[in-house]
């Protein structure tokens, strides 16, 4: 079962989506402020959040930056703000969608099922190896979905962190365009789509320079990507 996190101000509204969400046999945690949801602990615990961006007690950009740094769970914004600018930013900022309210629940289930189809986030419950990654300054760790640079977190959106998971995992081999195509942005790459390229790009400057200049990501030009600097694995059993 999938566990989800509902922030939403609105009880009535919040209340009417989880009921429905837990229908569809979803695990739904709710809170009405990001206090609320301070008080929980949220590493490994979710696998994907809902949250109003007109919260009562905080700014909903400083919540979802607050929340994009802290872990890589993907994330579902709801407003009733038609504002283009508004919806470009938040999903510049990390959200993985963005949905204008009322939504009808069905499309929102919908939306949800979506998102983590593409996510490689676990079932709660399961037993997962955890894994991190240290390599040149960069830490990956597998079990906060968190990627570090020197203690800090690069706050990648989902998109990035699935590709970089994907590159990683294939340990210095070529990962053709299609496939990262099907599994981050859930897909075909159609021709002359370059979303993935802008994805890379924007990855390549949140990790940055390698003290001599060695390209962290390197291009198979007509064919794909493959992460070139070397891995040392540490396991938490």
């Amino acid at each position: 079962m999938y566990s989800l996190l509902l922030v939403d101000s609105d009880k009535e509204t919040c209340g009417a989506y989880a009921a429905a969400l837990r229908e569809e046999r979803f695990s739904c945690t709710v809170c009405d402020s990001a206090v609320e949801v301070a008080a929980l602990e949220l590493t490994g615990a979710y696998d994907l959040l809902i949250m109003e961006m007109n919260l009562p007690d905080m700014n909903g950009f400083d919540f979802l930056a607050s929340m994009r740094s802290q872990s890589q769970i993907p994330i579902v914004a709801l407003s009733s703000r038609s504002d283009n600018v508004d919806k470009i930013v938040a999903l510049e900022m990390g959200a993985d969608d963005y949905l204008l309210k009322p939504i009808v629940e069905r499309e929102l289930i919908a939306r949800v099922r979506s998102i983590l189809r593409r996510s490689r986030t676990n079932y709660v419950g399961s037993v997962v190896r955890s894994r991190t990654y240290m390599f040149d300054g960069v830490e990956f760790d597998t079990s906060a979905r968190l990627v570090r640079r020197n203690g800090a977190s690069l706050g990648l959106t989902h998109v990035e962190y699935v590709i970089l998971e994907m590159l990683i995992d294939a340990a210095g081999q070529t990962v053709p365009r299609e496939l990262i195509s099907l599994k981050a942005l859930g897909k075909e790459l159609a021709p002359y789509d370059r979303s993935i390229d802008v994805h890379i790009s924007k990855l390549r400057k949140k990790l940055g320079d390698v003290r001599d200049r060695t390209e962290r990501i390197v291009t198979v030009r007509g064919v794909g990507y493959f992460y070139s600097m070397p891995l040392e694995e540490k396991t938490d059993e």
